[in-house]
């Protein structure tokens, strides 16, 4: 493990090395999220290589391409604290690691995400900048539309049809 790795993992609040830059912006740091394999990034890019990827898997370290399973934040200052874009932020990392942090999930918080993944799917399949397959995106296109008509075809138990004879 590297000098900044250790010092990192040591204190309480990791800091970003002062001589770098994120390896996705090349800029200075904006919100400094640290992964769990110790590379550092803007909090708003990592997350934005997430949302470019899929969007049920976590996604690779732009560095190491090791899976990213938690993002820390460095410690926010007071003057910070109050400004919507970074509130934002922390909200869509929170997200993510809530997601993809390892900790058992329940029936209701996978019920809860249904509506985010189902955006990311939709956005997947009508961008056509993204990669997707033509069979793929067809396949999944018809299974939505089988999934939302299975329901408005299926009669109600004691429906008009009930009692009908044959």
């Amino acid at each position: 493990m590297s000098a900044s790795a250790s010092s990192a993992s040591s204190s309480a609040s990791p800091v970003p090395p002062e001589d770098d830059v994120c390896s996705v912006c090349h800029d200075r740091f904006r919100i400094p999220c640290q992964a769990n394999c110790s590379h550092w990034f803007c909090g708003e890019c990592i997350i934005r290589v997430w949302n470019h990827g899929a969007a049920v898997q976590p996604c690779k370290c732009p560095i190491c391409r090791r899976l990213i399973n938690l993002l820390v934040p460095a410690n926010i200052t007071e003057d910070q604290n109050d400004d919507p874009q970074l509130q934002r932020v922390l909200g869509e990392i929170q997200h993510y690691n809530h997601i993809f942090g390892g900790a058992p999930r329940s029936l209701t918080q996978r019920l809860q995400d249904l509506p985010f993944f189902m955006r990311r799917l939709f956005r997947e399949l009508m961008d056509p900048q993204r990669t997707l397959p033509l069979v793929f995106r067809a396949r999944m296109i018809l299974m939505v539309v089988l999934f939302v008509t299975s329901f408005i075809l299926v009669p109600s138990p004691g429906g008009p049809c009930n009692g009908c004879e044959a």
